[in-house]
């Protein structure tokens, strides 16, 4: 590992190292970082004891709420799985797509041990620290569809090591 990022989020700070063994969605995510994609973007779907997910820039809007999820950029990035679903390890979220392609943006952050994701999802990082923080989202209130009824946001994402 050697990139680290630290996600600041309006519930405290998550920094997360990037594996060198998944280089398309590491470059992916070091480019939309730079360019401040994820500035402002909320977690859209928080699932206490399994999963927190975020990246879709529809989530800005409020008025979009029965559509989060569903954004992004217009392409997928080629599968890249090696790693295993573990408590803290980032992972690429997708749709139900055969080469298991990765979203452009969405990401996950898993709060347990997945390992039935072992295998369908890339994961290309790990929490080094604020898995605190990553529970605390979790807990958070939700509505029908596990989006946050008030907003958990990404602040920006620093580059903390390259």
């Amino acid at each position: 590992m050697s990139s680290q990022f630290t996600i600041k989020t309006n519930h405290g700070d998550i920094t997360v190292s990037l594996y060198d063994d998944t280089p398309l969605h590491k470059e992916n995510f070091e480019k939309l970082v730079s360019d401040k994609y994820y500035d402002g973007i909320r977690f859209h779907r928080v699932i206490e004891g399994f999963m927190i997910q975020t990246g879709d820039p529809l989530s800005r809007n409020d008025d979009m709420r029965e559509r989060h999820g569903t954004g992004g950029p217009d392409y997928r990035i080629p599968a890249e799985i090696k790693h295993p679903n573990t408590k803290g390890s980032l992972a690429a979220a997708r749709d139900n797509n055969p080469q298991k392609a990765s979203s452009g943006s969405q990401f996950y952050i898993n709060q347990a041990d997945n390992n039935f994701l072992d295998g369908e999802y890339t994961v290309f990082g790990m929490v080094t620290d604020g898995l605190d923080v990553v529970d605390a989202i979790a807990a958070v209130e939700k509505d029908f569809n596990d989006n946050p009824l008030k907003p958990v946001t990404i602040e920006t994402i620093e580059v903390t090591a390259s």
